[in-house]
């Protein structure tokens, strides 16, 4: 009951969190309107970072979302030229997390991380389309334990993000719905897959590690 009402904190969160609590004692001491102010601003940071418990289907023949957020783009599109599958074309579900979305993506599909690869870049707004391809952002392949299916997840920083966080290593096993990492501040999740029934919607809001994104 109490992890329901208050969920534990990524671990990105806990200096933010005590940076934001010791500047609102030290504020409270001279004015407790802006006191009130930077509570409510350790209240958001405490929010922002939260990482409660999820619970997925654990179905390999379904692929569950890697965030929260809004599903802003579904296409055929090539594969990340990064991970050598600019000639495979895959099927493109992006989800865009604005600062007020959990920020902690998850694994869509149990399977085993065959590579993961990071990329500096810009920090374009994420909800654009470019931002796939100029901006920070740190690509999973994950080769499922059903059919040996690739599925890709990419984390792109945003507009006011500064820093994508991975969580796991080349070659962990994950079940379906572990954490991978986050990102920082509003941001966006692209995920590739081939073969499957697409069943999200555009404009539809998705929960990391729970909502059903597409199935065999």
């Amino acid at each position: 009951m109490f992890n329901t009402i208050f969920p534990k904190i990524h671990k990105e969160g806990y200096k933010f969190l005590a940076i934001s609590v010791l500047i609102t004692f030290l504020v409270l001491f001279f004015s407790k309107l802006l006191g009130l102010l930077f509570i409510i601003i350790s209240i958001w940071v405490y929010y922002f970072f939260r990482d409660p418990e999820r619970f997925s289907i654990k179905d390999d023949f379904f692929l569950v979302s890697p965030a929260d957020g809004l599903v802003t783009d579904i296409s055929e599109r090539s594969g990340p030229e990064e991970l050598r599958l600019e000639n495979t074309t895959f099927t493109k579900i992006s989800i865009f997390m604005n600062v007020f979305n959990c920020h902690v993506n998850r694994t869509p599909t149990s399977g085993k991380i065959e590579e993961i690869y990071y990329k500096p870049g810009k920090f374009l707004n994420a909800s654009l389309d470019k931002a796939s391809e100029e901006n920070e952002r740190n690509f999973f392949k994950i080769k499922s334990n059903k059919n040996n299916e690739e599925i890709i997840i990419v984390q792109i920083a945003g507009l006011i993000a500064r820093r994508i966080v991975c969580d796991v290593e080349q070659g962990q096993e994950l079940k379906q719905g572990d954490r991978v990492g986050m990102i920082r501040f509003g941001s966006r999740v692209d995920i590739y897959f081939k073969n499957k029934k697409v069943l999200a919607k555009l404009g539809q809001n998705v929960v990391a590690g729970e909502s059903l994104l597409a199935s065999e």
